[in-house]
């Protein structure tokens, strides 16, 4: 009896890749969604040139504000989510505004992630003045308001993606930092951590051998969260006309642009809000699921 056992577990079928997909998706739905929309943020933001037909910053008077063809009782509209007030094609410039929201969010958060790590590592770890200095900055950075610090900021040097990335990193730092300070000061108790000062090994090597691997889930996890509110305030920014250049395709621009046509050309402001929406969403929605599958137990 154990024999044929055996036999009927070695011979059994593995599952092929459809079928892992489909219990991927059965058991996280939610997380099977973020990936969807963050695959299709990032595919539009990758090829765009092959997406579009229409040059995102060709304008045409002629067109102004032109209904989406399906909503077009003339019939006459070739654009397919209408045209903007100087009549350039809103799809275009949505898939090309993809560019930049991404950008913004991801080097904002690598900015972000490398100083707040390092700031985290050296506070956890080594504790006593240095930990007091580092929570000291980080406590009187969370004090200033973002948006008044970024208004100050862009106000002085002006406005660009560039700088707002800078603007982010520099900010959010307090996040990463005081997040892998908590985890390191609990890691550095632990027996592995003693044992490796035991063997002779040096601070450096414990960081980045025994300790940094234990954080990294950590970092992923929050340094996604991120990239949906990194995507959320350059839109703000660019809407307060402090963030990209107005001439370069963006969201935040596009609202900006339209809200003095809210009543009269709904799609202006609506496609562009529904962008914002469906990518911020999909990446909380992938932090959801990362946080749950790595680290379950991390305090947003």
């Amino acid at each position: 009896m154990t024999k044929l056992r055996i036999e009927e577990v070695e011979t059994r079928p593995e599952k092929t890749i459809l079928q892992r997909i489909f219990r991927f998706v059965k058991k996280n739905p939610a997380g099977f969604v973020g990936m969807i929309l963050v695959f299709l943020a990032v595919g539009s933001a990758l090829f765009a040139p092959w997406i579009v037909s229409f040059d995102p910053s060709k304008a045409s008077l002629t067109s102004r504000l032109d209904p989406p063809f399906w909503a077009d009782p003339s019939g006459e509209s070739t654009f397919f989510l209408g045209a903007d007030q100087l009549g350039r094609d809103l799809f275009s410039r949505i898939i090309y505004g993809a560019r930049i929201s991404l950008m913004v969010g991801f080097f904002g958060v690598l900015i972000s992630l490398v100083i707040g790590t390092i700031m985290g590592l050296i506070s956890g770890f080594f504790g006593k003045w240095l930990d007091d200095l580092i929570m000291r900055v980080a406590d009187i950075q969370l004090a200033f308001p973002f948006i008044l610090f970024a208004i100050v900021i862009m106000s002085v040097l002006g406005t660009g993606v560039w700088k707002i990335i800078i603007i982010l990193g520099i900010t959010y730092w307090v996040g990463f930092a005081r997040l892998i300070r908590g985890q390191v000061i609990s890691l550095k108790e632990q027996e592995f951590v003693h044992a490796a000062k035991a063997i002779g090994g040096t601070n450096f090597t414990i960081i980045r051998k025994h300790i940094l691997p234990n954080v990294m889930s950590s970092i992923l996890v929050l340094g996604t969260m991120y990239i949906a509110e990194f995507i959320l305030l350059e839109a703000s920014l660019t809407f307060l006309g402090l963030g990209v250049d107005p001439t370069i395709p963006s969201w935040g621009g596009m609202l900006a642009d339209s809200r003095n046509y809210i009543t009269s050309a709904w799609w202006t402001s609506v496609f562009p809000g529904i962008a914002i929406m469906l990518t911020v969403l999909g990446f909380n929605l992938l932090g959801d699921w990362l946080r749950d599958k790595y680290d379950p137990n991390m305090k947003m």
